[in-house]
């Protein structure tokens, strides 16, 4: 299973390609937001969906913490899931607010 979202402002090209890859080596998608900036969350979800070929695999979850806590909550036993995209980064920007998380202090997530 594989929660990512592609950020806003940038290359929109590579959104669908992403999603393709993510389909191919991925039991399960989970598509959600990733600093979408000042571009509409909407658009940047609906050209990751472009990608997709088989939806019955994709889950469209905007919110990320709801994202990484369904994907956790419908892990099985030996599953692995991957939350791809915010690497050091402990916040998401919407907008021109910078909206700071971490994960590891929510303990609905462990």
């Amino acid at each position: 299973m594989v929660r990512f979202g592609c950020g806003g402002d940038r290359d929109r090209g590579k959104r669908p390609l992403m999603a393709k890859v993510a389909e191919k080596l991925s039991d399960m998608v989970i598509v959600t937001t990733d600093n979408p900036r000042t571009e509409d969350p909407d658009k940047i979800e609906a050209d990751i969906v472009a990608g997709f070929s088989d939806m019955d695999k994709v889950g469209l979850i905007s919110d990320r913490a709801q994202a990484i806590e369904f994907a956790i909550q419908s892990a099985q036993k030996n599953d692995l899931i991957l939350i791809a995209g915010k690497g050091h980064e402990d916040y998401q920007i919407v907008g021109n607010e910078v909206l700071h998380f971490l994960i590891k202090k929510q303990p609905s997530f462990i």
